[in-house]
Order: structure tokens, then sequence, then C-alpha cells
């Protein structure tokens, strides 16, 4: 095919075509997403006392279904998620941190940041490039397995729940995470 002769009507139809594919892409990569967050929400309401009770009280809450960390001495996080709001996913983030210390392993586990206040949920909403620690201050929370959290009292706007751990390494924090806004 001669590109200098290209009909106008041929270069629309094949444009569409790259486009509609490109979106199929991006469709099906964030279909896959909010999969693996309604997986790991319904993980969190089944394995820990008073979940589900507990999200009908926040304002939102970041889910990530699979967070990777690993290191020896030099060792970093990464993971993807949804912000739900009303159990809807409005947007999608990364989580990423580096760390230098003690720390050897690798662990997968999930992650739920709920948003308390309405304040620290619009806060969130309107940065792009949000560090925990920094921008907001998250409590990790401490509950007993056999605790309801639904009826435990947050002083803090912002609660982190780390869950569903798995792999050979000690120390979850989200102190110094940070989060983007991202296209999966």
């Amino acid at each position: 095919m001669n590109m200098k002769k290209l009909n106008p009507l041929t270069l629309l139809l094949l444009l569409s075509f790259a486009f509609t594919q490109f979106s199929l892409a991006a469709d099906t990569n964030a279909q896959k997403l909010d999969n693996q967050v309604d997986l790991a929400i319904k993980k969190f309401k089944q394995d820990i006392p008073g979940g589900e009770k507990f999200l009908t009280k926040v304002k939102g809450y970041l889910v990530f279904p699979s967070v990777y960390k690993g290191g020896f001495i030099k060792g970093g996080k990464y993971g993807k998620g949804a912000l739900r709001v009303e159990d809807t996913t409005k947007y999608y983030n990364s989580m990423t941190a580096a760390s230098i210390g003690y720390q050897a392993g690798v662990q997968e586990h999930s992650v739920l940041i709920a948003f308390i206040s309405e304040a620290s949920l619009n806060n969130f909403i309107k940065s792009n490039g949000w560090e925990a620690g920094v921008d907001g201050s998250v409590i990790v929370a401490d509950w007993g397995k056999a605790k309801d959290i639904s009826s435990i009292s947050y002083e803090k706007p912002i609660v982190g729940f780390i869950f569903g751990e798995q792999g050979l390494m000690a120390g979850v924090s989200i102190q110094g995470t940070k989060f983007k806004r991202i296209v999966p």
C-alpha cells in the first residue's frame, strides 16, 4: 500500500481500529484490577471481624490487592489498586516505597486504607503524588483477630489495614509510601 495515496477514509478506519484496540486493552487492565480489588474487599470483610460494617462508615477507601515487598539490606514495595467511594471505583493508584536497613526476604500482602473523614478523602483526591506521613498521617490499625473493628474509635482521619500476609518478611508499614494516580 502506497502511504502517499492513503485514502482519508482508510486512514480514519485504521486510526479508529487502533484506538479501539488501545481502549479495549485499557478496559481489560482496569477490569482485571477491579476484579482483584473486589476479591481483596471480600477477603477483608470475611477475615476481619466487623470489616463489612466498618466499610459502610468510612467516606472512601483505597484497596491494593497485592503489594509486593522485597529486599536484602535495600528494599522496596509496589502495588496497584483502586480508590472506592460508595463502592464505586473513582481512580486507580500505585503505591511505592523504598527502604534501607536490616531486611531480607519477600512478602505479598493486601492493603486497605480507609478515609474516615470527608476532608481526608478530599485532600487525597485533590492530590496526585501523595505521601503517607507527609501529606497525610496514616495509622496502621493494630487489632486482635477476635476484635470487631467496627467498634473501635479511630483518632486519626486515615486508617490503614494490612492483611493476607504471605511470605518471609516482618515489619510492614505504610509510612513514607508514595501514592500516585495511574491508568492501569
